[in-house]
This record gives C-alpha cells, sequence and structure tokens, in this order.
C-alpha cells in the first residue's frame, strides 16, 4: 500500500481524498487543526464560472473545464453514495454588460467556446427584461451574457458530502490535529510534528533514572518518541525525525500517546497555512491573504421567474438564488495595507449591497440573515493555483493558492494530484 497523507481539508482537500479513496492501493490520511469546510471554504460562494470566464487555452482553461465536465457527475455520485442533497444550481450565470463593454470580444469568445462545444449567448435588454423583470435596466446596461453550462454550487454541503464519501472508501480523517512542520529532504519520506490543538505540547524522551518515559517538555529538539509497550506500556523508543516517522497524537485515556505512520506522499493542501508548512523545509512559497465580504438575506417574494434562477453578476457583484426566497450576495475584495492583518471593512461591503439594490431594487425590502468574511489564498508573484511538486522534496505536492476559484477548481486539482502520485 501506498501511503498518502493530505494535510488540509478544505474543498480542494476534501477532493483530493475522495478523488485519491478510488485508488485501491492508496491509503489516506487528512490531518486539519478545524472540522471540514472552514476558512476560504466556508466564506465562497460557489459560482463556477468557468465558460464565462476569458481563459481559452493552456493549463487555465484545461483545468476549468476539466472541472466543469467532472461537477455534472461528481454531485449526483456524492447524493448517491451519501445520502446528502448537494444544493447545486444548473441554470447557469447571467452577466448584464455595462455601457462601455466591448461586445466584440464576446462575440470572439462565443465563437471559440461554440468550437470547443460550450455555449454562451449574447443577450440585448429585450431578452433580459423577459427573463428577470425585477432587474433594473437602467441606461447603463447594454445587454449580457448568458452561460447556461456555468453552475453554482454550495461549498460547504459538496465539501461534507466529499467527506462522508471519502470515509466509506477508507480514508482515515484526523480532525483536532494541527501539522505544525515537515521535515525530510531529495527522495526522504518528511516528517510532520503533529500535535493536538491547543496543547502546544510534544514529547520529548527523558531518563529519569527508572527507565519510564517520555517526559513532556519543550517541542524544540525535533526528537519525537514512538510508542512501545516494554511491559509497562510506558517506554516509548525514540526515533529521529528524518526517518519519515509521522507521529499522531491520539489520547489513551490518560494523556497523549504518539503512533508511529510512514507516508510515502505528502499532499499540502492547507491555503493560507501551507506557506507555513513549506517554510519548515525551507522552500517559500508565498501565499497571501485577500479578505471577502459576503450577505445571506431572505425576500419575501423570489425574484424574477421561478423556472429561471441563475445565479446574476454584474461588476464584480453576485446575487446568489439559494431557493425559499433566500439568497447571497457578495464578494469584496480587500488586500492587506502593508502587509498587515486585514480588517473587514463595514463600508466596501455595503457599497457592495447598494450596489445589488441597484441592479435589482427588490433587495432594498430584504432581511439580511447573516454577515460574514473569509480569506482567500492567492499566491504572490506566481499564477493562481499551485498545483506541483515541492523543490527538494520529490514526494511532497502542494495543492493551494486558488485564490477565488477553490470550488471551481477543486475537481481539476484532485484529478491532477492523482496523476502526480500514480504516473
Amino acid at each position: 500500500m501506498v501511503h498518502v497523507a493530505i494535510i488540509g481539508c478544505g474543498i480542494v482537500g476534501a477532493s483530493i481524498a475522495f478523488e485519491l479513496s478510488n485508488c485501491p492501493k492508496l491509503k489516506v490520511t487528512v490531518f486539519d487543526k478545524q472540522p471540514p469546510a472552514q476558512a476560504s471554504t466556508g466564506a465562497a460562494l460557489g459560482v463556477l464560472m468557468g465558460v464565462i470566464s476569458h481563459k481559452t487555452k493552456g493549463r487555465n482553461w484545461q483545468l476549468r473545464e476539466t472541472s466543469l465536465q467532472r461537477y455534472e457527475t461528481l454531485i449526483p455520485e456524492l447524493e448517491a453514495m451519501t445520502g446528502r442533497k448537494i444544493p447545486f444550481n444548473q441554470q447557469g450565470i447571467l452577466m448584464l454588460c455595462a455601457e462601455g463593454e466591448d461586445l466584440s470580444k464576446w462575440e470572439k469568445l462565443k465563437t471559440t467556446r461554440q468550437s470547443q462545444g460550450w455555449e454562451l449567448e449574447i443577450w440585448d435588454l429585450e431578452q433580459v427584461r423577459d427573463r428577470n423583470p425585477d432587474l433594473n435596466l437602467n441606461d447603463r446596461i447594454i445587454g449580457a451574457i448568458y452561460s447556461p453550462q456555468d453552475r453554482q454550487v454550495d461549498p460547504t454541503a459538496l465539501t461534507l458530502a466529499l467527506v462522508d464519501a471519502a470515509k466509506i472508501n477508507g480514508v482515515n480523517f484526523e480532525f483536532g490535529i494541527e501539522v505544525k512542520g515537515l521535515m525530510g529532504g531529495q527522495d526522504a519520506h518528511p516528517t510532520t510534528n503533529v500535535i493536538p490543538c491547543g496543547t502546544g505540547i510534544l514529547p520529548v524522551a527523558e531518563d529519569c533514572g527508572t527507565g519510564i518515559l517520555p517526559v513532556a517538555e519543550d517541542c524544540g529538539t525535533g526528537i519525537l518518541p514512538v510508542a512501545e509497550d516494554c511491559g509497562t506500556g510506558i517506554l516509548p523508543v525514540v526515533e529521529d525525525c528524518g526517518t519519515g516517522i509521522l507521529p499522531v497524537a491520539e489520547d489513551c485515556g490518560t494523556g497523549i500517546l504518539p503512533v508511529a505512520e510512514n507516508f510515502d506522499w505528502i499532499i499540502i493542501a492547507a491555503g493560507l497555512g501551507s506557506s507555513a508548512l513549506t517554510a519548515s523545509l525551507n522552500q517559500l512559497v508565498d501565499i497571501r491573504p485577500v479578505l471577502g465580504q459576503a450577505l445571506h438575506f431572505r425576500l419575501q417574494n423570489p425574484l424574477g421567474n421561478s423556472d429561471f434562477t441563475p445565479v446574476i453578476t454584474c461588476d464584480d457583484v453576485h446575487i446568489v438564488p439559494l431557493g425559499n426566497q433566500e439568497y447571497w450576495v457578495g464578494a469584496t475584495v480587500e488586500f492587506s495595507e502593508n502587509g498587515g492583518e486585514i480588517q473587514a471593512n463595514a463600508e466596501i461591503l455595503n457599497g457592495v449591497f447598494e450596489k445589488a439594490i441597484a441592479l435589482c431594487p427588490a433587495l432594498a425590502a430584504a432581511t439580511i440573515l447573516r454577515k460574514w468574511s473569509g480569506l482567500r489564498p492567492r499566491p504572490e508573484r506566481r499564477s493562481a493555483p499551485i498545483i506541483d511538486r515541492l523543490p527538494g522534496a520529490s514526494n511532497i505536492l502542494i495543492a493551494s493558492g486558488h485564490y477565488r476559484n477553490g470550488v471551481l477548481l477543486a475537481p481539476a486539482t484532485a484529478h491532477t494530484i492523482r496523476e502526480m502520485i500514480l504516473q
């Protein structure tokens, strides 16, 4: 058996886990300090802008196309396996075009997509008004692009279904376990320092004169014990961190017992946490946060026609129908100033909501149910996402830095990682 560790259980890590769970020769363990679908995944709107994207060739288009194709089979497959209902809007995306938009670019993209086997439609104002009577088509709006084969999916529901399905296929999930770092070199089995969240304690071998070890001490030694029963159940055998041993913290009723696990592959899918993990191997993978805010609200009556409920987008503001007169609106794009911590700016969120109201005046009467924010992982000085081998460690892969396209590209990322492992 080839043993694979995945660090991170957002949409990307969970997708990889499920993809690999279908390979009989792989044994997969997933680590995350939080429950699944937290951080970026839990904050995402799940709008899958693939066909409507201007990416038409190379890796950027291949990833989008692979994901869109896979989603059509993945959702029913997961629902059948797990019994979970995954909200999946298959009515496309309608993008309104404002004055100044070069519609000739869209005509060219439409032709390209047709040659690739995908559909795009360019609507005039009459078509938009006929299908979407609640929209305020002011003098600035000149038409719309309708992408019937793009989708929207609930990221949290999808991630939880991926985890359940992967468990059914034998994947082991270790939640509440934080991987603090990696150790290893070229062609070595890297070791992760795994500690229970919140304790900050790793056992260190210390001879007390009685042969009873270990004593929980400083985490900075780089030496981790492997539990072995020497008659008392207390005496560990000390192993060096360079050997490829990965201790997993488990509660034995009285404390923390490290259990040795040997991994042939380690996949870093930890989003913003990926940079610290690669830094522990002296490799700089610079991934920085970009904050996004969004709103969840309810209306007394649904917008538009009940038989046509696409995601509506204009000027980078998305109105996402959820059913039962509920909608999401988002999202802001907020960068750090001078590299400091990003604080959610209420004025920017209000600006997004005001744009949504201008587009659809009925939203002014909405009841806001929730406001939230999340941090997107954006690679610095390189294109998103990062799906690659980590330099200097041939059996460590990184699948991170998806920025605003984590949900869209998760299936294709999982497929790529699978091919890298099995090649």
